[in-house]
């Protein structure tokens, strides 16, 4: 069942359109960047986006940067809030569930392929990114790299840029986890992912406020570029782990919900 929903997933069209509009972004920055010459002064814009006139192949990790806050979030809950709301919007639920399979083993072929289209749309990403910054911007991958102003060898940039590209992937997992919840409990896909995204933007705009800074370090957007800390000098490990952890909890409370509620829910569609 797990083969059947990954080969479902990714020999959509609409898959992989998606992919294509999300690496749209960070290619177009690359070339406004090529023309104008001009970049976000450091500490200001996407992280390492200021650095890459001079070292193209930090471009993967500034083209996270470009897509993580609102892109590659709505990338994830579209698919993710398709998953099961998708099936039974088209009549195809009960079927599946006619199966000797079982709801739980749907279930799990369909977070399987949600898992999937994550890592696959991260690194698609990375990729791109490091494709377009070493062609259109000089790489030099051992020339002070480091947020902190000292010098990386290419061997410790590509580790940190692995670890950076699972990080960002681990975040996207909490979004995936939110909007597979909301899928079990609709039958729009839409709703599923305007759910999810809804509490994504609640937990951005709650992250700024000052009254709400007693329960920022539980916000699910909370360390979703914590990623940086990779690549001080040396490597900054607190927020790392907190958004490792923070993200672990809630797809973990998440999950368990959307059994709960996919394995005992009438299923009339």
């Amino acid at each position: 069942m797990i083969a059947v929903e990954l080969r479902k997933l990714f020999r959509r069209p609409r898959t992989w359109a998606i992919i294509a509009v999300l690496n749209a972004l960070p290619v177009l920055v690359a070339v406004l960047l090529v023309l104008t010459d001009l970049a976000p002064r450091p500490g200001e814009g996407p992280p390492f986006l200021s650095a890459v006139l001079t070292n193209g192949a930090l471009y993967p990790l500034a083209a996270l940067a470009i897509v993580l806050p609102l892109f590659l979030p709505i990338a994830v809950a579209v698919v993710a809030g398709d998953s099961v709301a998708g099936e039974a919007q088209a009549g195809t639920l009960r079927y599946l569930l006619a199966r000797p399979a079982g709801r739980t083993r749907l279930l799990v072929a369909k977070l399987v392929a949600v898992l999937a289209f994550v890592l696959v749309t991260v690194v698609v990403v990375a990729a791109v990114g490091y494709l377009v910054g070493t062609t259109l911007f000089e790489a030099r991958p051992g020339a002070g790299t480091s947020v902190s102003g000292t010098s990386l060898t290419a061997e410790e940039l590509a580790v940190r840029t692995v670890l950076a590209v699972g990080y960002v992937g681990v975040s996207m997992l909490g979004v995936a986890a939110f909007a597979l919840f909301f899928s079990t409990l609709t039958d729009s896909p839409l709703g599923a992912t305007m759910g999810a995204l809804a509490v994504l933007v609640t937990s951005s705009l709650l992250f700024t406020l000052d009254a709400a800074s007693p329960i920022a370090p539980y916000l699910p957007t909370r360390y979703w570029l914590a990623f940086v800390d990779l690549f001080r000098d040396p490597i900054l490990w607190r927020d790392i782990t907190r958004g490792l952890a923070l993200q672990a909890v809630y797809v973990g409370v998440l999950l368990a919900a959307a059994w709960a509620n996919f394995t005992t829910k009438d299923v009339t569609s």
